[in-house]
């Protein structure tokens, strides 16, 4: 499994902006290998909000077949040359390679 993180920090009052760019339906919701992409917000922070994406591939092999694929680079190209937002100050990609993983009680449940 692969997990990708794309944290991104954001202007106080401008998360939900971020949050439903990575909410909206997109064609990474129907790729072959994506097991589930969760956003979440941080607003704890005095001086800036975090909006978190992460991303879980059954495999290093799915997540590079999204990355080659036709609907991704086109994503790319069609933002090639622009500016991120005023309201976004930084952004960090980071990719993990799981090697262990335990489900807890409630996950092996009848719910």
């Amino acid at each position: 499994m692969l997990i990708q993180t794309r944290t991104i920090i954001v202007e106080k009052g401008h998360s939900d902006k971020v949050i439903e760019k990575f909410t909206n339906p997109s064609p990474i919701d129907t790729m072959e290998g994506l097991i589930d992409k969760s956003v979440m917000i941080n607003r704890k922070k005095q001086d800036h909000e975090e909006v978190m994406v992460m991303i879980r591939w059954r495999s290093i092999e799915d997540w590079k077949n999204w990355e080659k694929s036709d609907a991704h680079i086109q994503g790319h190209r069609q933002n090639r040359g622009k500016t991120p937002p005023e309201y976004i100050f930084s952004t960090n990609v980071s990719m993990y390679e799981v090697k262990d993983m335990k489900n807890g009680i409630s996950a092996t449940t009848n719910q």
